[in-house]
This record gives C-alpha cells, sequence and structure tokens, in this order.
C-alpha cells in the first residue's frame, strides 16, 4: 500500500515563533504599513518636540525672569519677563477639579448604562451620552458664560458660608463666579461624555461567566459590580481617565470664554481670576511680536511635557496593577 503524502493545498504556511505567518504577501505588506505607522508616529512626535523645544530656547535665551517661578507675562517689555507659575498653577487646579467631579460620575453613569438600565432605556442614554462628546468646545464656552457662571453665584456663596473655614473655599472677593472653580465644573461637564463612553464599553467586556458565578453564589448586584466588574475595568476607568484628563489640561476655547484672566496664584478657588496655558496662548497670540511668539510656544512646550508625563505615569500604572494581577492570579 503505497504511503500518502500531504498535498500542497493541506500544507499550512509557515509561521515564525511569535505566531505570525510569513507565507503571504498581505501578511508582509500589512506588518509593513502598522510598522510605518507607528515610525511615522514616532516621528510626527519628534518633530513637534524639536519645533517646540527651538522656538523655546530662543524665548528662554532673552528672558529676564525666571520661566518657572515668574508672576507676570510681558513678552513684548524690553527686556521680556514673563513665566508659567500662575498658568501651570490654574492648569492644574482646574484640571484636578474637574477630574474629581467628572470621573465617579462618568464610572456610575457607565455602570448604570451596561449592567442597571433597561435595554430599551441603555441604548437612548448611551446615544445622548456619544452625541455630547461631539458638542464644539465653544458651545460648551457659551453656555457656562451665559448660563453657568450666573447659575454659580449661589452655590459660591453656600461653599463660602459653610466651607469657608478650609480656606480653599472662601471667597474673598466680590464678582461673578469667573473663576478656576467655574473652569473646573465647566471641564468636566466637557470630560464626561468620554469618560463615560470608553468606561461603558469597558465594563461590557466583562466576562459574563464571571458574573453569573457571582450570582450563583448568591452575591448581590452590587458585590457582582464591586468583585468582578471594577476590578476587570480598573485599567480601562484609568485609560478613560486619562484621555479625560488630556482634554481637561489643552481646553482652550471653553476657558478662555469662561476664565477671568489674571497673573496671581490664589488659594481661594471661588475668586475670580487666574490662568491655563491654552487660554494665555489663545488670548495673546494674535497680538504677540515674533518674539512673544516663541515666548508662547515656551509655554505650549511645558504643556506638551506635562501631558506626555500624565499619559506616561498612567501606562505605569496600567502596567504595573497588570502585574499585580498576573502574580495573584
Amino acid at each position: 500500500m503505497a504511503s500518502t503524502t500531504p498535498t500542497q493545498i493541506d500544507q499550512a504556511p509557515p509561521v515564525t515563533s511569535s505566531g505570525r505567518s510569513t507565507g503571504r504577501a498581505g501578511d508582509k505588506i500589512f506588518a509593513g504599513l502598522s510598522k510605518g505607522s507607528g515610525i511615522l508616529l514616532l516621528v510626527i512626535m519628534a518633530s513637534i518636540a524639536g519645533f517646540l523645544t527651538y522656538r523655546a530656547s530662543i524665548a528662554l535665551s532673552k528672558n529676564e525672569g525666571n520661566f518657572l517661578t515668574t508672576f507676570d507675562w510681558n513678552a513684548s517689555a524690553n527686556p521680556p519677563v514673563f513665566g508659567i507659575a500662575v498658568l501651570l498653577f490654574g492648569t492644574v487646579v482646574s484640571s484636578i477639579i474637574a477630574m474629581a467631579i467628572a470621573v465617579p460620575i462618568a464610572v456610575g453613569i457607565a455602570l448604570f448604562i451596561s449592567h442597571y438600565a433597561p435595554r430599551k432605556l441603555a441604548a437612548p442614554i448611551a446615544y445622548v451620552v456619544d452625541l455630547l462628546a461631539a458638542v464644539p468646545s465653544i458651545i460648551y464656552g457659551i453656555w457656562g458664560a451665559l448660563f453657568l457662571v450666573p447659575q454659580l453665584n449661589g452655590l459660591n456663596l453656600w461653599l463660602d458660608e459653610y466651607l469657608g473655614w478650609t480656606y480653599v473655599f472662601d471667597k474673598t472677593q466680590v464678582g461673578v463666579a469667573r473663576s478656576l472653580f467655574t473652569v473646573g465644573i465647566l471641564l468636566a461637564i466637557m470630560i464626561l461624555p468620554i469618560v463615560t463612553s470608553v468606561s461603558r464599553e469597558v465594563f461590557l467586556q466583562v466576562p459574563r461567566m464571571n458574573e453569573e458565578a457571582a450570582l450563583a453564589l448568591g452575591a448581590t448586584r452590587w458585590e457582582v459590580i464591586r468583585m468582578s466588574v471594577l476590578p476587570f475595568g480598573r485599567s480601562g476607568v484609568i485609560s478613560a481617565s486619562m484621555l479625560g484628563l488630556g482634554r481637561a489640561l489643552g481646553e482652550t476655547m471653553a476657558v478662555a470664554t469662561v476664565l477671568s484672566p489674571s497673573f496671581l496664584i490664589n488659594g481661594h478657588i471661588l475668586d475670580p481670576g487666574g490662568g491655563t496655558f491654552a487660554q494665555n496662548i489663545a488670548a495673546k497670540f494674535d497680538e504677540a511680536n515674533e518674539f512673544g511668539r516663541d515666548a508662547l510656544i515656551a509655554s505650549g512646550l511645558v504643556l506638551f511635557l506635562l501631558t506626555l508625563l500624565v499619559n506616561g505615569a498612567a501606562r505605569l500604572i496600567i502596567a504595573r496593577r497588570k502585574d499585580f494581577s498576573g502574580a495573584n492570579a
């Protein structure tokens, strides 16, 4: 009886040790395009960083003040004096307020849509949340200036009366609520759809068997969420929060519309005044001369580095949590 040999059709294409097929031209083309896209992204980021660094170095070489600690921005003077102390403080404080308000609410909405709401109700709510993410920032800014600012006067007085002893909520100046606290609330509303949408998709990816096993052991709905859903989606929620933080750090028009700019660091977040990197660049770029624009680019470089540091820290947190989960498993 003659032995049979496998035909050419039955033979699988060669596979590398990493599991990638190398026997088809399409696989090679796709791998090359993917690698090229990644390299192109790195080149673009490096080009942006190089441009910002070059223009910033020109401005910093002629600055008469300390760029990190000066409480002023007068790049058109002779000699020029400018610094980012107020801008850094305002950017960080407003972003922290936005995250403190938006993230818990966003996680709650995402859990409601994914695990509590009936399907007929969950779909419209998810659609409205996704629609809010597409609203232009200038619309949020106009709404904030015309509606939110007047409505917050009462809240500011209440916070001053009952929480003024904390110094942070002590309102010492009379005026409308064009403060960092108002900016933080507006930014929270703006980043809420982003954090909610990403968190919702992460919660929907929780293995159904994990939830059913917890229910079979007698767990309540909340216990299922606490023991199965939230641990599984923790890294996704962190990633969603970093996306929202990135928008909060770089938001321009909405902040410029609502905030009363000033170059004073005031720990009373209810008082009018303050500034952020993006708001200062938008307000001064048109009227600045060539050197003034270099100074604004220097502040943009700081915002660029701040965003990279935030995202890098988020990646480290996610990686450590994954390693910790794998070690416990």
